[in-house]
């Protein structure tokens, strides 16, 4: 595996405990599609896979604790450190995005509303312990015009 010639300047990388697992649920959540996997010399956790997905690339593997503690997955933290934020095109996509998400087995952690920035919003925990916020602007709202103002 090498660096691709159009790497994104900033990619998401996952620590999760039961990599094949996590993988087997973006899938199903996220419509997620593996374009690289390999496993470590256990032959049970994942060292590397890259995971295709709304148009961009996420990084994942299992935690390995004897390489050191300042990577583990949100469920040895405690919980999650950071949100991963997907930027719809669309309202209606949020809604589909997290009941799709919730189908395959995530928790909503803040149903979908309209907010106060001209978006439709809302957040899920995977079974993994991340959390993954879906946002889409409302009305002309990409456009920096606010929700509402009649100029949608």
């Amino acid at each position: 595996m090498a660096f691709e010639p159009d790497i994104p300047p900033i990619q998401v990388h996952l620590c999760v405990k039961g990599g094949k697992e996590a993988i087997a649920f973006y899938e199903k959540a996220f419509d997620a599609v593996e374009t690289f996997e390999q496993m470590a010399d256990d032959g049970v956790r994942v060292l590397h896979a890259n995971l295709a997905m709304f148009g961009s690339e996420v990084m994942l593997h299992d935690e390995f604790p004897e390489f050191g503690a300042d990577v583990l997955s949100p469920l040895s933290r405690g919980g999650a450190g950071m949100t991963v934020n997907i930027n719809l095109k669309l309202p209606g996509e949020v809604d589909q995005a997290i009941e799709r998400a919730v189908a395959a087995g995530a928790e909503i952690t803040m149903e979908p509303d309209d907010v106060f920035w001209g978006a439709r919003y809302g957040r899920i925990r995977d079974p993994f312990g991340h959390v993954w916020a879906f946002n889409a602007p409302l009305g002309n709202a990409a456009l920096g015009a606010p929700a509402g103002s009649g100029n949608a």
